[in-house]
């Protein structure tokens, strides 16, 4: 998948033809940079800078090879941090600073991946399968257990599926549908006003009120879109897409988390989170069933005495680690939904200092959209329902 297509140019940058679907098998490239690199090749000139060649360098950045660190590295992590607790301990550290690394490459250069939405899929499934194939056969998990864990597993994909039908996209087209319905509800209360004469002086102040804040909403216009956009709306520099209330851009799902994906996201994290802590509970009870499950985690004798035993013990620990990473994410979708305000909105009142800093810093109350408590969950839970856009089909699979 050649992500370049779906990331739109920066204002003022031309277009290359790679980055267009006119050349659907795009082999046939013939812009600037790569016929020079050829050139150069051909006539054997050596390349303006760096060392590697710039033809490999093209190639290879046109192709998706970022499934493949996830699909062969994590197994065979695993299983070395398996052999010893030593070998164990300096793996599982140095395999969550590898992923931030390379999650801090990713975002620095505003491209999408697939590495994280697959190192994501592939962890469920194979904690899964060795839960299956190690676990089970010990005998000391139930029927109703495994069902339980099963069906946590397929709630977690099935909501997954539904975060990823799209965030909801800005059109040029909202703004339009915008300005008619300002002009159907300005048509309408002044109907009411000449039919409705006898009405009580609150009650048309109430609707004057109303109406003012709806036409008074401040709408902006994206200047790398160029659309107008309305309020809580953002761009998305790594989808190049503006999004209708755009919390964040999840690298987890490789997807924008916005109006429409936001109640689904937030019940994957729940449903996974809930899963995956009742899946570590019962390994930690099949392997160390006398220990307590709060010290099992920390010291379990004998268990790297059977090679079965160490990978399933090493696998409870990566999960503890993954588990706990989005158990974070979680808490802070929480409270952010309980202030009623988006991540994006808390990145920018804490760089413009316009917000207050709540609950040792978890949360960053801007104040603008807070209507309490009840009020803000209200709001979250009654959004409405995603709408299916040209834009967000770009997003179905992947």
């Amino acid at each position: 998948m050649k992500w370049e297509k779906l990331k739109p140019p920066e204002p003022d940058d031309p277009m290359c033809c790679c980055e267009c679907d006119i050349d659907p098998c795009g082999c046939c490239c013939d812009c600037e940079d790569l016929d020079e690199a050829f050139n150069r090749w051909l006539k054997d000139r050596p390349p303006k800078s760096g060392c590697q060649s710039p033809v490999l360098a093209a190639l290879i950045d046109r192709l998706e090879i970022s499934m493949v660190p996830a699909l062969v590295l994590l197994p065979l992590l695993l299983r070395v941090a398996a052999l010893h607790y030593l070998l164990g301990i300096t793996t599982l550290t140095a395999l969550p600073g590898l992923v931030l690394w390379y999650y801090y490459a990713t975002h620095r250069k505003k491209r999408r991946t697939l590495f994280f939405l697959t190192l994501a899929l592939y962890s469920l499934f194979y904690m899964y399968y060795l839960f299956i194939t190690e676990i089970l056969p010990r005998g000391d998990v139930g029927q109703l257990q495994v069902c339980t864990v099963t069906s946590g597993v397929i709630l977690t994909i099935v909501s997954l599926i539904h975060t990823k039908r799209g965030p909801r996209f800005v059109t040029a087209s909202l703004h339009e549908a915008h300005s008619q319905s300002q002009e159907a509800n300005k048509d309408f209360t002044n109907l009411n006003g000449c039919i409705q004469s006898a009405a009580s002086t609150t009650e048309k102040q109430a609707e004057l009120q109303t109406t003012k804040e709806a036409m008074t909403a401040k709408w902006s216009r994206c200047p790398v879109c160029k659309v107008m956009r309305p309020p809580r709306a953002g761009h998305c520099r790594t989808c190049g897409s503006c999004v209708q209330r755009l919390d964040h851009h999840c690298i987890w799902i490789n997807s924008c988390v916005g109006q429409a994906n936001h109640r689904s996201f937030l019940l994957t994290l729940c449903v996974f989170v809930l899963t995956s802590l009742y899946g570590i509970s019962l390994v930690l009870r099949s392997l160390c069933p006398r220990q307590y499950l709060m010290t099992a985690l920390l010291y379990c004798p004998a268990v790297y005495s059977q090679s079965s035993t160490a990978l399933c013990f090493t696998c409870a620990w990566y999960s503890s680690i993954v588990t706990a990473g989005l158990l974070y994410l979680l808490l802070v979708q929480v409270l952010n939904i309980s202030f009623n305000v988006t991540e994006r909105e808390s990145q920018l009142a804490l760089r413009n200092k316009t917000g207050q800093s709540r609950l040792w810093g978890l949360v960053i109350d801007t104040g603008e959209y807070s209507r309490g408590f009840c009020q803000n969950w209200v709001e979250f839970l009654t959004m409405a329902d995603a709408s299916v856009s040209p834009r967000s089909s770009l997003t179905d699979l992947v």
